[in-house]
């Protein structure tokens, strides 16, 4: 049953149609035919009133269905026309006539005249009907419609409630909406981008195909709206003054109608009609949730990276079928059916984003310190991934994969625009970054307290390659503007590249503790980022295997110092194949024999943490002296740690061929780790 909603004052009721009424069995036994005013069959019943007597009118309040034998009408013309005038001007809903006691073959021509002009329905019953009957069915049709009204809305209010404390993602709030609702329900962007759906048992492909144009041309009147024409009921999205969406529920319509000939009952004729109440309820319930859960979540990140993230998680972990994978990504604008697709991460070399921090231009995000300092420099990744893209005029899937690295899924028309694509992609990217970079250098740091003013008439110390390195002898450290050697006072230093006139070479320190090493994308060094891909692929099923590799190609690049704008997998050597093999049981059998006793150390002794001490020492090619700077260990102390460490595995630290097995080892170790 098609129910309206009427407001008298402050009371909104729900009632049925005068074509609602004439279907019910008490009056379908009636036999009844409609002569005239079918214009008005969708008016609303408020009442049904039974009346003999010419002047009812002036009882009415509009709104009723009024029944008649006719016994106590006028018997002229003039006076069944004023009756019908009146009837129409206080606005009652309908005159059903009974046939037999005062009209035998049908009602009189002027009568059925009158009704027309006005849009008045007028039907007769052609057999004897008790009225109690009909009022009955009526009255009980209106209050049963009202109290299934009152607990549908109840149920939404409560159903809504729920998710907006716990906080559902779109994805649910519109499929709670659906399900409510038994209709196809869509949520979408400004730029009438799908961001979720359910289409409650229709087909997806149907409900989403040419979506944007048909979206377009769905234009109702004001914030909710019914559109009849496309059968779209209507709100928007939004919260303070900001709408960013449109929620859309498809309910076609209905009702049932008449046939004004003579032979047979009641039958149907169509009319436009309006959504129940409850739907109108329904839906702005679920647009005030969506509304209301946008501004409750601290991350900035938007609704289209979230359906992104969505994505490339389920390609990730196959979570979701490739085919609806396809669906939503193309309702987004990311055609990836029939498309060479690649996987990219792009992610900083080091998890510590103290680390990457530079002098203005190095290509950092800063020096930000804190709990927040992590996902604030993965979103600022991901906004310039996500811009760099869009500066390449690619299209792709984009959001971040895991805690530090941001993946994107491109989809290139063919395999031949792979290699320029990437280099495109490389290259706005690096601009986007230089462009955003901090316009302040970072504080210096120090890692046992601020650095020491130098003297002004201390000459600046430059570093070279090879500082920290010496021929004949261990390293010493070297103060800034004065060397000490280590029989003898101290003495000035020459302009060498870290060696003293007359002494081996030493680590250069900044007043008080070590200098640490320049940015990871100064002149010379690697950048702080790294662009890594996978082999593209020609189906959408192999996509999560070209985003894996892609990932592990990142992870693995990490110890590579190049500044290659992109990795791919032939660049990574040792640590790329480990990463491939990183499920095999043979390897992380391997890593156990090779470094279990060491590890099983470090879990009993926490704080020594003694693996560090040993990735220090191979990184550093065992140079002891760099290895103990890096580690911001005093040498003493390093290399009792390292005769431990020889100790606990059994093996000789300065056998080139046990140092060599120990580094294939922690490089397995790495990539067992990695998620």
């Amino acid at each position: 049953m098609s129910k309206c909603r009427v407001t008298q004052g402050s009371v909104t009721a729900v009632f049925p149609t005068v074509r609602e009424v004439l279907a019910l069995d008490p009056v379908r036994h009636g036999a009844p035919r409609l002569v005239a005013g079918d214009a008005g069959l969708d008016r609303l019943v408020r009442w049904v009133h039974v009346a003999e007597v010419p002047d009812i009118a002036t009882l009415l309040n509009g709104g009723e269905l009024v029944l008649t034998t006719g016994i106590g009408l006028p018997a002229d013309d003039a006076g069944l026309r004023a009756f019908i005038c009146a009837l129409a001007d206080v606005g009652v809903s309908g005159l059903v006539v009974e046939l037999g006691r005062r009209y035998v073959s049908g009602v009189p021509r002027v009568m059925a005249a009158a009704a027309e002009r006005r849009g008045l329905p007028l039907v007769e019953l052609r057999r004897a009907t008790p009225f109690v009957r009909i009022t009955e069915a009526v009255h009980a049709l209106i209050v049963d419609a009202q109290l299934t009204e009152l607990r549908a809305t109840e149920e939404i209010h409560q159903r809504f409630t729920e998710l907006s404390v716990e906080g559902a993602d779109p994805a649910e709030v519109v499929r709670q909406a659906a399900e409510l609702a038994g209709c196809p329900v869509v949520l979408e962007n400004l730029a009438r981008q799908v961001l979720a759906y359910d289409p409650a048992g229709e087909s997806a492909e149907l409900l989403l195909d040419g979506w944007e144009q048909h979206s377009r041309r769905i234009r109702p009147a004001g914030r909710t709206a019914y559109d009849p024409d496309s059968g779209w009921l209507v709100t928007t999205v939004g919260a303070r003054g900001q709408d960013w969406g449109r929620l859309l529920l498809r309910w076609p319509g209905g009702g049932e109608g008449l046939d004004r000939s003579t032979a047979g009952p009641v039958a149907a004729i169509q009319a436009p009609d309006t959504p129940p109440t409850r739907l109108t309820i329904l839906i702005e319930r679920a647009a005030s949730t969506l509304a209301l859960g946008r501004l409750i979540r601290r991350d900035a990140e938007g609704l289209e990276r979230q359906i992104h993230r969505t994505l490339l998680t389920a390609l990730l972990d196959h979570s979701r079928p490739i085919d609806e994978i396809a669906l939503r990504a193309k309702a987004l604008g990311v055609v990836l059916d029939r498309r060479h697709l690649v996987g990219v991460v792009v992610r900083h070399r080091a998890d510590d984003p103290l680390a990457d921090a530079g002098p203005p231009g190095d290509g950092g995000f800063g020096a930000e310190t804190g709990p927040e300092a992590g996902p604030a420099r993965l979103r600022d990744l991901a906004e310039a991934v996500g811009q760099a893209l869009r500066e390449a005029k690619l299209t792709a899937l984009t959001s971040a994969v895991d805690d530090h690295a941001v993946g994107a899924l491109l989809a290139l028309p063919d395999p031949a625009a792979e290699e320029k694509a990437l280099a495109a992609f490389a290259a706005a990217l690096r601009r986007v970054r230089l462009d955003t970079a901090p316009t302040r250098p970072p504080a210096p740091r120090s890692p046992v307290g601020p650095a020491v003013a130098r003297p002004t008439d201390a000459p600046a110390h430059p570093a070279s390659a090879d500082v920290g390195r010496s021929t004949d002898a261990p390293g010493r450290p070297i103060t800034s503007g004065v060397g000490r050697s280590s029989d003898g006072p101290a003495r000035p230093t020459s302009t060498g590249a870290g060696r003293s006139t007359g002494g081996p070479a030493r680590p250069i320190t900044s007043g008080v503790g070590p200098l640490r090493r320049p940015p990871a994308s100064a002149p010379g060094s690697p950048a702080a980022v790294i662009v890594a891909a996978g082999s593209g692929v020609s189906s959408l099923r192999e996509a999560g295997r070209s985003l894996v590799e892609a990932r592990q190609i990142a992870e693995a690049a990490r110890r590579d110092r190049r500044d290659l704008p992109i990795f791919r997998l032939p660049h990574v050597g040792l640590a790329g194949l480990l990463h491939l093999l990183r499920d095999e049981p043979r390897l992380q059998t391997f890593v156990e024999r090779e470094l279990g006793a060491l590890l099983a150390y470090d879990a009993q002794h926490p704080r020594e943490q003694l693996l560090g001490t040993l990735r220090a020492y191979l990184e550093q090619g065992r140079n002891k002296s760099a290895a103990a700077a890096a580690a911001h260990l005093s040498r003493p102390a390093f290399y009792e740690r390292l005769a431990r460490i020889g100790r606990i595995l059994d093996v000789d630290l300065d056998s080139v061929e046990a140092c060599l097995s120990l580094h294939v080892a922690l490089l397995a170790l790495d990539a067992v780790r990695t998620p």
